[in-house]
C-alpha cells in the first residue's frame, strides 16, 4: 500500500490523524478557497461525492488561505460557509499550505508524485484505491470534465 495512508494530516479540530481510513477507496484530494472565484466548484463536488460515495469515492478538502488570502476565517467558519452555502458533506480539514517550506506534508507528497507547485486554489489530484495518484487537474478544470475517470477507478 501507498505512504499517503501514512502521511500525518490535522482534521478540522486540529486532532493529528492520518489517511489510514481511506485505504481502498477512490480519493479526490483538493485545496480550497472559500473566497476564491472558483469557489463555486463546491456545488459539482458535492454532486460527484453524492453520485460515487457509495461506491468508495472520497473527497478530502483541504483549505488554503495561501493565493491572495481566499480563505480567510477559521476551520469552523470556513466548515460552516461551505455546508451552509454548497451543502457539502465531504470531510474537511484543517487550513493548510502547499507551497513553499512551510507547505504540509500531504502536499508536498503529492507533488512529489504530479510534479509542479501548486498554482491556485481548487488544484484537484485523483488517488485510485492503492493510493496512486493517478493524474492532476489543475484549478480551472470542472469536476464534470473528469468525473468519468472517478467512475472507472471506482470499477
Amino acid at each position: 500500500m501507498s505512504e499517503l495512508f501514512n502521511i500525518k494530516v490535522l482534521d478540522r479540530k486540529g486532532n493529528e490523524t492520518t489517511l489510514e481510513e481511506h485505504k481502498g477507496k477512490v480519493l479526490l484530494i483538493v485545496n480550497t478557497a472559500t473566497g476564491c472565484g472558483l469557489t463555486p466548484q463546491y456545488k459539482a463536488l458535492e454532486a460527484m461525492y453524492e453520485k460515487y460515495h457509495d461506491q468508495g469515492f472520497e473527497i478530502l478538502d483541504f483549505p488554503c488561505n495561501q493565493f491572495l488570502g481566499q480563505a480567510p476565517g477559521s476551520d469552523e467558519q470556513i466548515h460552516d460557509f461551505c455546508t451552509i452555502q454548497y451543502h457539502t458533506m465531504f470531510p474537511r480539514y484543517k487550513k493548510i499550505k502547499v507551497n513553499g517550506p512551510q507547505a504540509c506534508d500531504l502536499f508536498k507528497w503529492l507533488k512529489e508524485q504530479k510534479k509542479g507547485r501548486i498554482k491556485w486554489n481548487f488544484t484537484k489530484f485523483l488517488i485510485n484505491k492503492e493510493g496512486e495518484v493517478v493524474a492532476r487537474f489543475e484549478p480551472m478544470t470542472k469536476p464534470e470534465d473528469f468525473e468519468e475517470e472517478v467512475a472507472k477507478l471506482l470499477k
